[in-house]
């Protein structure tokens, strides 16, 4: 028998979750009694509405069956709804759902990058960032940030100086997983403009837009200009604690870039059914 490893290059070096491997030991410590405090995965500790729930029934004497491949209509309408109701002006088009944002960022990645591509972020990022670019075939550069002046972002040269000919897009979380930090206005239109003047794509993860307790949440979409460099990863996970829903979406009026994601999510033939939320 060969003894050559049977794994890929990505098989073999994507790392593993450091969140993940913390649960197995918070659970051994409950089971000793000791008091646990989860600060190591996103799980908010509010109840799932009931109203989410009951949607998500399904009635007896009906079937499960396969949802359209970009989310189901009055879903994504709802959606529309919601984003132009806090100032985000998307249209139905412009929106694909998908198996949590996970799945988001990696249909993202993959549509705008080949092997060896580059994409830029800060420094701390959310340890899956890496695994999905690697998964994409792309290489992520950090921007190291500091806690010395609350994480924020790094000024329009740092990034310029990490811009390589293989560089195809930057992404940002806004407001931050881990740091919990909130981009102001004025940082986020200066990457907008950095984006478009080098001619690459703003993926914004705005999962936790719904958590900011002091100041305003602001989308990547209401910067003046964004919606030309703008892709929008978002979930309804946090909003209604509801992680195990898995339901996720992008947002971007790059048709180009919907087209190529929404070609992704026909081989996996449809995103998840819960009613009609």
């Amino acid at each position: 028998m060969s003894t050559s490893s049977i794994l890929s290059y990505r098989g073999k070096n994507a790392p593993a979750s450091p969140i993940r491997k913390l649960e197995p030991l918070a659970r051994a410590a409950a089971e000793r009694g000791t008091k646990i405090y989860h600060l190591n995965i996103g799980q908010p500790d509010i109840p799932t509405p009931a109203s989410f729930l009951q949607k998500a029934r399904l009635e007896p004497g009906n079937v499960l069956s396969y949802s359209p491949s970009v989310g189901l209509y009055p879903y994504r309408k709802a959606l529309v709804d919601y984003y132009c109701g806090i100032g985000m002006p998307v249209a139905e088009r412009d929106i694909l759902v998908t198996t949590g944002g996970s799945e988001a960022l990696l249909f993202v990645l993959m549509a705008l990058c080949d092997p060896g591509d580059e994409v830029i972020t800060p420094e701390p990022y959310y340890p899956n960032y890496g695994t999905f670019s690697m998964m994409a075939g792309a290489t992520l550069r950090t921007l190291p940030t500091r806690i010395e002046d609350g994480f924020r972002l790094p000024p329009p040269s740092a990034f310029a100086a990490a811009i390589t000919p293989r560089t195809r897009a930057i992404l940002l979380c806004n407001p931050s997983n881990p740091t919990g930090t909130l981009y102001s206005r004025e940082a986020l239109s200066a990457v907008v403009d950095l984006a478009k003047q080098h001619g690459l794509m703003l993926i914004c993860d705005e999962v936790y837009r719904d958590f900011v307790y002091a100041g305003t949440p602001l989308s990547i979409l209401s910067i003046p200009g964004a919606s030309d460099v703008a892709i929008i990863i978002d979930s309804l996970s946090k909003r209604f604690s509801a992680c195990g829903a898995r339901l996720g979406c992008i947002i971007s009026q790059r048709h180009e870039l919907i087209d190529a994601v929404t070609r992704f999510a026909m081989a996996r033939l449809s995103p998840p059914t819960l009613g009609q939320l």
